[in-house]
């Protein structure tokens, strides 16, 4: 979703709870990455996979210089042929999950005892688990935050990760140089002298 959809979900949630509930949650996937230096894993429920959130992420934390955001897609089931390495990784990784990693779980759904068990074997092998969901009490329970949107009330899932999205690639870079350093640098480059013939 481009700069200017999300300035109009924005908008159109202005003077809700929503918009700072989304910073704030956005805030805590930051600070969980940043300084940990771990990796992020993105896991959604046997029903739904969130390629579409990875894939923004993914997106969004190349372009604002935050590899550190850039998600490893957990799936239920990997699907056959060459496939790049972050996206053809199974559940068990979950069962690795330590110190320093963090654990975005994605729940539209009821996750199913499978999967809550993998998550609170992440936990208690140090990783944070953040939950962005409907409110299941279960998941919640594990997890260190969690967002959630009622199914009835408030905007869908699908706005919400957006607002997640856009917020935790905005503001104070965690790490790495400015965006300004770098097209310095990059126009430096691009206007220098040819070197000199020997």
């Amino acid at each position: 979703m481009d700069a200017i959809r999300v300035a109009l979900l924005r908008e159109v949630l202005a003077g809700t709870e929503w918009p700072g509930a989304a910073r704030r949650f956005a805030g805590s996937l930051r600070a969980s990455v940043g300084p940990r230096g771990g990796g992020l894993l993105l896991v959604g429920t046997d029903a739904y996979e969130p390629w579409h959130l990875a894939a923004h992420l993914d997106d969004e934390a190349a372009w604002a210089g935050l590899p550190e955001l850039s998600p490893t897609l957990v799936r239920h089931r990997i699907p056959h042929g060459p496939l790049p390495a972050h996206l053809s990784v199974g559940l068990r990784r979950l069962e690795r999950a330590g110190r320093g990693e963090t654990l975005l779980v994605v729940a539209p759904d009821a996750p199913g005892a499978g999967l809550l068990e993998r998550v609170a074997d992440a936990r208690r092998g140090g990783a944070t688990v953040l939950a962005l969901d409907h409110g299941h009490a279960e998941l919640h329970a594990l997890a260190h935050d969690a967002l959630a949107t009622p199914a009835d009330v408030g905007p869908d899932l699908d706005t919400l990760q957006h607002l997640v999205t856009a917020a935790a690639t905005s503001g104070p870079r965690c790490t790495g140089p400015r965006l300004r350093d770098r097209l310095a640098r990059l126009t430096a480059h691009l206007t220098a002298p040819p070197p000199a013939p020997w």
